[in-house]
């Protein structure tokens, strides 16, 4: 059967990562807080290897590996808060309302690149999954019952949410930082083009528009092309490489002494 195993120690999940981020800034609470204290536009790579040593820990590491990201999460977590204003909400990293909401992005974006790719999850399997992935949001603050109590119930929720989903200027603006690639070396600057397309072919067509996304019936093309790729390479890779991301965060947090 299909478990978090396979599907959270894929490096395929990379992929969703710009949809991940896009989704969560459109909340309005986790775009201002981005906007006013985070630099990870700037410093995308910083926040992809965060994210990805917190994910990996959490989901395959040991007791002392999901401490010593906790602790870092919370202390990058600590001053990201503020009273919310005539014109802007406010919001609060430690808020469980918004860790279920930066959860439940990474769970959907995970089991959406997931299935794209390898085909549907059967009943089993997409419900040992989603009871696993809580943990991303139970780690932190977020109360274990917040997180919705089935699939059928998330999808409930994560409907809800994507309706009321906001665009902000701000949120706009790291999006657009994000996607240039400015801050990335050449050699990684090179593959942007292809990290905007999958991006926008992942979000939903109501946020792609309200980024300002263009997606003509070409672009489309391309990304079913970069689909149709995809599917017959990656799942004949070897395990070894297809879970190489997840072995080389882990050894990497590992061989941190002042985080354990």
């Amino acid at each position: 059967m299909t478990t978090l195993s396979d599907v959270g120690r894929d490096a395929l999940l990379v992929a969703g990562g710009g949809r991940a981020i896009l989704l969560q800034i459109a909340n309005p609470g986790v775009g201002r807080g981005v906007a006013a204290h985070s630099d990870f536009a700037s410093r995308p790579l910083d926040r992809l290897h965060s994210t990805l040593t917190y994910v990996y820990a959490q989901a395959f590491g040991t007791d002392a590996d999901k401490r010593a990201v906790t602790r870092r999460v919370n202390r990058a977590h600590a001053p990201v808060s503020a009273e919310a204003t005539l014109d802007a909400p406010g919001y609060s990293a430690f808020d469980p309302a918004l860790q279920l909401w930066v959860a439940a992005t990474l769970y959907d974006t995970a089991v959406r690149v997931r299935e794209l790719v390898y085909g549907p999850l059967g009943p089993e399997a997409a419900r040992q999954v989603y009871d696993d992935y809580a943990v991303l949001g139970t780690a932190l603050q977020m109360p274990e019952d917040l997180w919705p109590s089935g699939p059928e119930e998330f999808a409930v929720y994560f409907e809800a949410e994507t309706a009321r989903l906001e665009v902000t200027p701000e949120a706009r603006a790291v999006s657009r930082q994000l996607l240039s690639g400015q801050s990335l070396p050449a050699w990684l600057r090179a593959g942007m083009p292809l990290v905007r397309l999958v991006t926008a072919g992942l979000l939903p067509s109501q946020l792609r528009a309200a980024y300002g996304l263009r997606w003509t019936p070409r672009q489309q093309r391309r990304f079913g092309r970069v689909l149709g790729v995809t599917r017959a390479v990656w799942p004949k890779l070897p395990r070894g490489i297809r879970f190489a991301a997840c072995s080389f965060y882990l050894h990497k947090l590992r061989a941190a002494p002042d985080e354990r």
